[in-house]
C-alpha cells in the first residue's frame, strides 16, 4: 500500500482542475521512509490536472523539506527541493498507449516522455508527486560547505626497494 495517495477518477476529469495536495505529518513519515529519508519535514504541490485524448495531463510543482544524512559527515541535516511535474496518462487499452516493442528502442532525450499507461480507472496524484520528489533526492546528499577530504595512503615500496633495505643497502 502506499504511504499517501490522492485517486482521482478519469470519469470526474472533464475540464481544467487544481489541486492543493499535502500529506499530514503521519503520512509524510510514511513517505519519508519509503524514500530512505531520515524525516520529511514539508511537503506541498500544486497540480493542474485537464483533460488529454482519452486520458489526462497533469502539470504542476512540488516544493519540500528533506531531512537525510550526509554523506561526508554522517549528520542529519534539512535542505529544501523542488521540482516540476509533467505527465500524461491514458486508460489501459487505450489507441494512444505506446505499444512495448521488442529490440532496440531510438529514443529521444528530446522528445515527450510517452504516457503512463493506467492501471485502473483512476490516477494516483500523490504517487506522482511521490515519484518526482524521489528523482530530486541526492542519494550522497552532503551538508552545505562540506567537502570529502581524501588523503591517498603512501605508495607502497616496490619489491626492488624492499630487498635494498633488507640488504642494508638503502635509507
Amino acid at each position: 500500500m502506499d504511504a499517501w495517495t490522492k485517486p482521482v477518477r478519469l470519469s470526474e476529469v472533464r475540464a481544467p482542475a487544481t489541486y492543493d495536495l499535502a500529506p499530514d505529518a503521519a503520512e509524510r513519515a510514511k513517505v519519508a521512509k519509503q524514500l530512505g529519508l531520515l524525516g520529511l519535514p514539508s511537503l506541498r504541490a500544486r497540480l493542474s490536472v485537464r483533460p488529454w485524448l482519452d486520458g489526462v495531463e497533469i502539470a504542476g510543482r512540488f516544493d519540500a523539506v528533506v531531512e537525510q544524512e550526509s554523506a561526508v559527515s554522517l549528520e542529519a541535516f534539512e535542505h529544501p527541493l523542488a521540482g516540476p511535474i509533467e505527465v500524461r496518462a491514458v486508460p489501459a487499452g487505450s489507441p494512444n498507449a505506446v505499444e512495448p516493442v521488442g529490440g532496440e528502442a531510438d529514443l529521444d532525450p528530446e522528445a515527450p516522455d510517452p504516457p503512463d499507461v493506467l492501471d485502473s480507472d483512476a490516477i494516483d496524484l500523490a504517487a506522482y508527486v511521490v515519484e518526482h520528489l524521489a528523482l530530486e533526492i541526492d542519494p550522497f546528499a552532503r551538508k552545505p560547505g562540506e567537502a570529502f577530504a581524501f588523503d591517498a595512503p603512501p605508495e607502497p615500496d616496490s619489491p626492488f626497494a624492499v630487498l635494498k633495505k633488507l640488504k642494508g643497502e638503502g635509507p
